[in-house]
């Protein structure tokens, strides 16, 4: 799961690292020993076996959800990325279907998270997480300290699944698996979906449930829509409405009373947000719906929510019509 942006500013203004001091890396290390009962002996050879890698500092300075909404959409709603999702679905027809019932999430948002996340599986990143976390959390000062803590549970998790500190690879940004959870995330949301005894996000079976359980956890409400399409007879009034928190802070109400208007009947209180995307002919508004805003809590981009939205739309009615 990819991480919240930057602002292009400090973006441009972080892309050459800072090293630490050593009083500082002793400090961050005292933390970390501290914060997850992790020995010194173990920090210090896990830090001594990290690599400095400035591509991947490179790569924090140009993420995709950096473009605009009518360049980030071709990159994942493709004919190819659909038909792929359609596969899948078929392949694990079964597990998505038992994830769907006993989790309450439709399997073509499952299907759609992990196809924009790493192709399906064929993806899942080229970089040591080791040294992915290692040079972001003592090297990247504007998310050090998230980039440490991850890099402490990345510690404990290597503990627990009996790794090898330099085994595993994903993202530049320390994601793994299938569905690229950072390794906060692994440890909290992830599940035995087989139940052999280890959880294995780099292969399906685990994979689709954890994703599952992670939107589960997020309280995906099963059978609410995701967002309307809408117009604005007052385009003023409704940029007004428009905002970068994620919250759904207004009230249909709210938005129909600044001409806001969709298809779909919806009732006075429901709890919306009004969402403004850069389209390839003008802006294009949304009025999205708590099931929306759960799928920022994977990846706190509105794009990358709406990518996955209309993306796993497509994949079922591809999945639809061939059944």
């Amino acid at each position: 799961m990819r991480l919240a942006l930057l602002s292009a500013a400090v973006w441009l203004s972080t892309s050459v690292s800072a090293a630490p001091t050593v009083t500082e890396q002793q400090q961050w290390l005292e933390e970390l020993a501290g914060k997850f009962e992790l020995s010194q002996d173990a920090l210090n050879q896990a830090i001594a076996g990290a690599t400095y890698q400035q591509s991947i500092i490179d790569a924090m300075t140009r993420p995709a959800e950096a473009k605009p909404w009518h360049d980030y959409r071709p990159i994942f709603l493709t004919d190819k990325r659909i038909e792929q999702g359609v596969t899948f679905w078929k392949e694990h027809e079964a597990l998505l279907a038992r994830a769907e019932q006993e989790l309450q999430v439709p399997a073509q948002i499952i299907t759609a998270i992990i196809g924009v996340e790493t192709y399906y599986g064929s993806h899942m990143g080229t970089h040591k997480v080791l040294d992915a976390l290692y040079t972001l959390g003592f090297h990247y000062p504007p998310r050090g300290t998230f980039f440490r803590s991850e890099l402490g549970h990345y510690l404990k998790l290597a503990e627990q699944q009996e790794w090898s500190l330099d085994e595993q690879k994903g993202s530049y940004a320390g994601a793994m698996g299938m569905g690229q959870f950072i390794s906060s995330s692994y440890r909290h949301y992830a599940v035995d979906f087989n139940d052999d005894g280890h959880i294995n996000l780099f292969e399906a079976t685990d994979a689709i449930g954890s994703v599952a359980n992670y939107f589960h956890e997020h309280k995906w409400q099963f059978g609410d829509p995701v967002v309307h399409k809408a117009s604005a007879a007052d385009t003023d009034a409704a940029d007004a409405l428009v905002s970068s928190a994620l919250e759904l802070k207004h009230s249909w109400a709210e938005l129909a009373a600044a001409g806001i208007t969709t298809e779909d009947e919806l009732a006075a209180d429901t709890p919306v947000k009004l969402v403004k995307l850069d389209g390839a002919d003008g802006p294009e508004y949304w009025v999205v719906r708590h099931n929306f805003y759960v799928i920022t809590r994977y990846n706190r981009s509105p794009l990358y929510a709406m990518a996955v939205y209309q993306l796993s739309e497509e994949i079922r009615q591809a999945y639809e019509q061939q059944r």
